[in-house]
């Protein structure tokens, strides 16, 4: 079998092994590190990081992976060595090893080892997109809106390097699994994905046993007919195998604590810098302009659907509907310094006492009336999901464009997407990515910010 013959895929990552193993142990020699036995460190070190890295998924770094996606591992891949490396100063007693250059030597492999990983990165996406060079020729089965957007992706995104070669519908009359088999063959078709829901399970077992004889990889869409992204966790038990429906990042306790000491110093930065002088001011400014409180006090519901209050600067005037009523476009309740507060998005600051007391967090599912809540919790489903976690002053559905007025029910749907996706893949670094959108979105004004 010619199969996957001349192909040097395989020899990319032990390469990139090997390159940072290079780099550990020659940048020994660039520091006055006092070491007794020289080679003795060399070793342990080389297999150290290996240990480290195969715990750590360090080299499993994809096509389609995302740069944002590498910079934890990087992170933890340092800290971990970091221990380690000086682990062997008491390990083996060597009180003459210098602690301030195993540190500049730590540093230096670090910013060394980043560069070069995401250089390579960048250069394997240009390799693919510019040279069509280590790319996988792959098929698709299935006519559905979830495979068309599959090959909308093989298309456009060319640095993740699949060549799409063609699409199989089940419904076409001359379509048979004979027909499709040959075209695998006669085109070294190195891929397939076919969609689960419009096969039958005799064809996936016909499609599974030829993919496994021919050597393709064999990948399959599955039947998501609901707004939302299932992330299966598959474990054993015993010797039986169970699937979760869904993980959540943030019940574990270390994440826990992570996200809640950012909130807290996020919020008492931006309450001690901003809040304290923004506060007299807009005081006096919404005072001026109509009679009522500086605050405005709302119950929402939050984690576990318990309800809170959540507080903003007041933007209307004080009227009997604005628990029940969501702002419009042109929104006659609305006051002149509110519409400027409401369009900067300045009206929720206060919601960062909130932040400390333990109610919200910065990023989250943002929280809707509680009229609201309990209208979509019957109407759209899986939206009660979103209060497995604490809501946020903004989140990923406001920096994808579904924020404010809920028209229709294609956006609170939307909105309840983005919402399931951040919760099963939350990361601190995509927190950070979403506070920084929102300051840009804020400065350049948003269509739906009224």
């Amino acid at each position: 079998m010619n199969y996957k013959q001349g192909r040097y895929s395989g020899f990319i990552k032990p390469l990139f092994r090997f390159i940072d193993l290079v780099i550990i142990n020659m940048a020994i020699f660039l520091f006055e590190i006092n070491l007794n036995n020289r080679i003795a460190f060399c070793l342990y070190i080389s297999f150290t990081w290996i240990v480290i890295t195969v715990k750590n998924y360090f080299y499993e770094v994809h096509r389609n992976t995302r740069i944002i996606q590498i910079i934890p591992l990087l992170f933890r891949q340092i800290v971990f060595f970091a221990i380690v490396l000086y682990a062997y100063i008491g390990f083996f007693k060597q009180p003459n090893i210098s602690r301030l250059a195993l540190g500049n030597y730590l540093i230096f492999i670090f910013l060394v080892i980043s560069a070069f990983k995401f250089l390579t990165t960048f250069l394997l996406k240009k390799y693919r997109a510019v040279l069509s060079g280590n790319t996988r020729n792959v098929v698709v089965i299935g006519n559905n809106e979830k495979t068309r957007q599959l090959i909308n992706t093989f298309n456009k995104r060319l640095d993740f390097g699949y060549k799409f070669k063609a699409h199989f519908s089940i419904n076409d009359k001359d379509f048979s699994l004979e027909k499709f088999f040959s075209y695998v063959i006669d085109n070294d078709i190195d891929e397939i994905y076919f969609s689960v829901a419009e096969l039958s399970n005799k064809q996936i077992n016909r499609i599974i046993d030829f993919a496994d004889n021919n050597l393709r990889v064999l990948k399959f869409i599955p039947d998501n007919k609901d707004i939302f992204s299932k992330k299966l966790k598959y474990e054993y038990y015993d010797y039986i195998p169970v699937l979760s429906i869904r993980t959540i990042p943030m019940q574990e306790s270390a994440n826990k604590l992570i996200k809640r000491l950012f909130d807290i110093v996020f919020a008492s930065f931006i309450i001690i810098f901003i809040l304290s002088w923004l506060t007299p001011i807009l005081a006096v400014l919404i005072k001026l302009e109509s009679k009522g409180p500086v605050f405005f006090k709302q119950s929402r519901n939050g984690f576990n659907y318990q309800e809170f209050d959540c507080y903003k600067y007041r933007s209307m005037t004080p009227n009997k509907n604005a628990h029940l009523h969501q702002a419009t476009k042109g929104d006659q309740r609305i006051t002149k310094i509110g519409s400027f507060i409401r369009k900067t998005s300045i009206d929720e600051l206060p919601q960062f006492f909130n932040v400390l007391f333990g109610d919200m967090s910065v990023v989250g599912p943002r929280p809707h009336m509680v009229s609201h809540t309990n209208m979509y919790a019957q109407r759209i489903d899986k939206f009660m999901v979103r209060h497995f976690v604490k809501p946020g002053i903004t989140g990923l559905a406001q920096t994808s464009g579904f924020r404010g007025e809920v028209e229709t029910d294609k956006d609170i749907i939307n909105r309840v997407k983005y919402d399931i996706f951040y919760i099963e893949n939350w990361s601190l670094l995509l927190d950070i990515k979403i506070i920084i959108q929102t300051f840009i979105n804020a400065l350049k004004g948003e269509e739906k910010a009224y």
